[in-house]
């Protein structure tokens, strides 16, 4: 591996060597030692441009959860556009060994990417708090799911599968997964918009 001038490196080749080994490796992996060797210089100047391991991975989640959200059309209900942004969410964990983890939802990523549910929620006449409430239930329920997905297995090949998605207490299927999921943040967009009527 080359060396790298230290005088030169900045945040973002920090960052970008942070995340190629979080994908490569896992969350385990990423330490500010493991960092500066990828990078070819020693640990100093690290701490230097992007403070702690902490500091240095509230940027690679905030990296990973960057432009996630999806443009809200203008005449797309926040129920629908939900579903959406959940799906992105979804889809953007998935791409990163160990997400759960280094995108807590605690994060200020998290804060970030949920900016524009949050105002489809306030457009449509959720109240801050509701918008809030809500936001924070879609995105728990997703990261969960993705942690969750993460661990699971197919059913034994040749089964019978007559139970519907999810039923098999064997295995889960991609195609199970993704249906799934569309159900779970169904029953809780349903839940929020239902407990709104009552």
């Amino acid at each position: 591996m080359s060396r790298t001038d230290a005088s030169a490196l900045d945040a973002e080749r920090i960052v970008d060597a942070a995340m190629a080994i979080l994908i490569e490796e896992g969350l385990g992996a990423v330490s500010m030692r493991s960092v500066s060797a990828r990078l070819g210089v020693s640990p100093v100047p690290l701490y230097s441009r992007v403070g702690n391991k902490e500091a240095l991975l509230e940027a690679v989640a905030d990296r990973l959860l960057a432009d996630v959200s999806p443009v809200c059309g203008d005449e797309e209900t926040w129920d629908v556009y939900a579903r959406r942004w959940a799906e992105q969410l979804r889809l953007r964990l998935r791409c990163v060994r160990d997400s759960r983890m280094i995108a807590a939802p605690g994060r200020r990523a998290y804060v970030e990417a949920s900016r524009p549910l949050i105002a489809a929620m306030r457009r449509d006449g959720l109240a801050a708090d509701e918008a809030v409430r809500a936001c924070r239930l879609i995105t728990w329920a997703t990261v969960g799911f993705v942690a969750l997905e993460a661990g699971t297995e197919p059913p034994p090949a040749g089964r019978y599968r007559g139970a519907g998605p999810g039923g098999d207490a064997e295995g889960v299927t991609a195609a199970d997964a993704d249906a799934l999921f569309a159900l779970q943040v169904r029953y809780v967009v349903d839940g929020v918009v239902r407990d709104r009527t009552v």
